[in-house]
């Protein structure tokens, strides 16, 4: 007996051992010896519409090639500008305008290596004409040597060789690029997707399948893409890319994504532990979280407004109509009890706390102030009025085009409201469609209005000011103005080397576009809030191009 007392009290001082020490230190390797499992759960709103860097148009798929692919440079979790497929720093021209990489020797997915003719064929993809990329020209115009030309034939259909774009492989791992002129931001331009490489042999490969479904893509950056069906798939994985060339710094191994509309419904699942991160939070919810430390918040410099579409539209072509429009919404209303969210209203088209003129050190915003195109009732009627007997009619009805979330909903009810409460004899008929179908419908200009928003792309107020030129790929709203074309122009050209005037020349533009046209209402500037469990370590959220990295995110 004296014996089995002894071996029970030694087993139970030896369980007792294991757990102090499983418990006591947590700098150790977890319970039982054991790493925390380096893998996530996290939420979106939207599907991804497309995978192909070259036709991609949107955050969700932008962000997603952030993740499983690679340009020449990439943004760090401090928003710092460092080295993606480049290695080490550029060779230079005197002028700025000619910048020789070399490409690191890292390989795709597949196998194949990455090559300084990878980019070649995409960019020249991203300029052809008869790809029709809505960002190639958008990203290259003025600023890629060739790139305007080739557009401009293009759209008069006359011949045009895009070899003539200034890239070009010196040899597999020398890339040579050509601008137009100095760019103050070109790394910062050079880490957006439309500059990404795309294996040639793979992708003609493929043929129109590519980019539609994760088994019609290679990857070259941290994860690899897998369980991706297609446009309308309401789930997809992130998995550890074991021949990245920077795999000792992603200790994530999987990140599981699904697709969640009800920002409630995806609280809860953050709450239950069937999620780690959420997508951004509708106004009811953020309340609820307000001194949590899940609670992460940021003012976005993304600005949101109405997109008022001329084409074909008799009252959306009338100037007054359109400043009535722009005019009758209570902005500071919808931002305190719609998003209840710390966005901010907005009376402009660049946002505040952007960017500052390297010259000077004032905000861009600082020029024309915060009042553009502000609300006024009264100013509102008298434009509608005086619009409406232009037009020779009593009575306007328009499509408002939305997303179906539920927040699109709640801010489509609001506008409805407010336009129809402001400005009789206007009806609005809201449709609600999801993401993708509201990309091709704005693609093909299918609508009268819808609230669309924009983030930068780069560090520059000319991520905003050139998306309204005549023509331009994301104007896609019929808006011409050869006087704003033409401030635009002189800023990214003649008064490029000058900073002070270069932003006045912008500050002009705004006013134009705003003031004088009213070509788009501006309503606000977005805050984000999002829920992200305690688990996670350095959650990356960027304030241009796509929004997440989670190259060093890890789990605790």
């Amino acid at each position: 007996m004296k014996r089995q007392k002894l071996i029970l009290i030694l087993v139970v001082s030896l369980v007792f051992s294991i757990f102090v020490t499983a418990c006591g230190n947590g700098n150790e390797e977890g319970t039982a010896g054991k790493t925390a499992a380096q893998e996530l759960k996290a939420l979106e709103l939207q599907s991804i519409p497309s995978m192909d860097s070259v036709m991609a148009q949107d955050t969700v798929s932008f962000t997603t090639m952030n993740n499983v692919m690679e340009g020449l440079y990439r943004l760090d979790p401090d928003q710092n500008v460092v080295e993606g497929m480049a290695e080490g720093e550029p060779e230079v021209s005197k002028d700025g305008t000619v910048y020789t990489f070399k490409i690191r020797n890292t390989k795709w997915s597949n196998g194949d290596p990455v090559t300084a003719n990878d980019f070649v064929y995409a960019w020249q993809r991203a300029i052809d004409p008869k790809i029709a990329s809505p960002y190639g020209p958008y990203m290259m115009d003025g600023k890629i040597k060739g790139a305007a030309e080739i557009s401009a034939a293009g759209a008069n259909k006359t011949d045009y060789d895009v070899s003539s774009l200034g890239v070009k492989a010196v040899d597999d791992k020398t890339l040579q690029v050509t601008l137009e002129r100095p760019i103050p931001y070109f790394k910062s331009l050079m880490a957006f997707p439309t500059f990404y490489p795309q294996n040639k042999k793979f992708v003609e490969e493929q043929g129109e399948d590519y980019g539609k479904t994760a088994d019609n893509l290679v990857f070259n950056g941290p994860f690899v893409l897998s369980d991706w069906k297609g446009s309308t798939a309401a789930e997809w994985t992130y998995s550890k890319n074991k021949d990245y060339w920077d795999a000792d710094t992603v200790k994530l191994e999987k990140v599981q994504w699904n697709v969640l509309k009800d920002p409630q419904a995806a609280a809860n699942a953050l709450e239950t532990g069937e999620a780690d991160i959420t997508p951004k939070l509708s106004s009811d919810i953020v309340p609820q979280y307000e001194d949590d430390k899940r609670l992460v918040k940021w003012l976005e410099p993304t600005v949101f407004w109405l997109k008022m579409n001329q084409k074909d539209n008799k009252a959306l072509q009338n100037t007054d109509i359109r400043k009535a429009v722009a005019q009758a919404i209570n902005k500071k209303d919808f931002v305190d009890s719609i998003l209840n969210n710390g966005s901010i209203v907005a009376n402009y088209a660049v946002p505040r706390e952007f960017v500052k003129n390297e010259e000077t050190g004032k905000d861009f915003r600082e020029i024309n102030g915060d009042k553009l195109l502000p609300y006024n009732v009264d100013n509102a009627k008298k434009a509608w009025d005086k619009g409406l007997a232009a037009i020779g009619t009593e009575a306007v009805e328009l499509r408002y085009l939305t997303d179906d979330t539920e927040n699109a909903k709640k801010t489509a009810e609001y506008i409805k409201n407010q336009l129809e409460t402001n400005l009789p004899g206007l009806t609005l008929k809201v449709e609600s469609v999801p993401f993708s179908v509201r990309i091709d419908r704005e693609n093909s200009q299918d609508y009268d209005l819808q609230m669309a928003g924009w983030g930068p792309d780069y560090l520059d107020p000319m991520t905003f000011s050139d998306l309204w030129l005549t023509g331009g790929g994301n104007n896609k709203m019929n808006y011409s103005n050869s006087k704003y074309d033409q401030l635009v122009k002189d800023a990214q050209t003649t008064l490029a080397q000058k900073p002070v005037e270069r932003y006045e020349a912008l500050a002009k533009a705004e006013k134009v576009l705003l003031e004088e046209d009213a070509a788009i209402a501006p309503i606000y500037q977005r805050s984000s809030n999002l829920l992200v469990s305690e688990k996670v370590e350095n959650f990356t959220h960027h304030l241009v191009g796509p929004e997440y990295s989670y190259k060093w995110t890890s789990v605790k």
